[in-house]
């Protein structure tokens, strides 16, 4: 091991036994705060100003303003974890005919072609949102594998109002966060896009084209 090697960890080594961090002052990020039938609202207009696509429902009514829309599409299928609760619902209200439901019920080994070119759109759940900056956020595990918003080419969200949080602060206070970090935490603000090519802007380059919410109006 070099000297200079040598000496650069043992300044790292120092410098972790310096005693436990001061108190955090979270004054500044308590700030935000408005009326939670307002929250919907800055969100939606935060998500379509990078393009996202909304749908309005209500509880009783939002598998069948999804279903819809895939036929009004002319998707012939919609990939869905079958197991997730949003999963379920969406089953358990899903006519024959049109618009096929495709479950994720399998190892990524097992349809991995049909995943990355037989699939038309993937539909995932959220666990909350973010007004202030306007976002999904997103808990992929078992039930909702991450692949189901990244590889399909249009991803569909259902998010209820009642998730919606002020801030992304606020949000990791609710869902315990600050206590476990989860494994796997994704914030979506709209489609994938890049410039990263002659700076031209493209969207679909790293993930889904398009995003569309299916915004649940529960607060009634």
């Amino acid at each position: 091991m070099s000297d200079a090697r040598t000496a650069i960890l043992g300044r790292l080594r120092a410098s972790s036994q310096v005693g436990p961090l001061p108190d955090l002052d979270t004054a500044v990020l308590e700030r935000r705060h408005w009326p939670i039938s307002e929250r919907a609202e800055r969100l939606r207009k935060g998500m379509e100003a990078v393009h996202t696509e909304f749908l309005d429902a209500t509880p009783a009514d939002w598998p069948g303003v999804l279903r819809a829309f895939c036929d009004r599409e002319g998707f012939k299928n919609l990939l869905f974890g079958p197991t997730s609760e949003a999963g379920s619902i969406l089953a358990a209200d899903w006519p024959a005919g049109g618009t096929q439901l495709m479950p994720y019920d399998r190892p990524v080994e097992a349809f991995k072609d049909e995943l990355f070119t037989g699939v038309d759109a993937g539909f995932t759940g959220t666990v909350g949102g973010v007004a202030e900056t306007g976002g999904l956020l997103l808990m992929p595990g078992p039930a909702e594998p991450r692949l189901l918003s990244l590889v399909p080419p249009i991803h569909i969200a259902m998010l209820k109002a009642s998730t919606i949080h002020d801030t992304f602060w606020a949000a990791i206070k609710a869902l315990g966060w600050g206590r476990a970090l989860p494994p796997n935490a994704l914030m979506i603000s709209g489609p994938s896009k890049t410039a990263d090519i002659e700076q031209t802007l493209a969207y679909g380059v790293h993930g889904p084209k398009r995003l569309i919410v299916v915004l649940v109006n529960d607060l009634a």
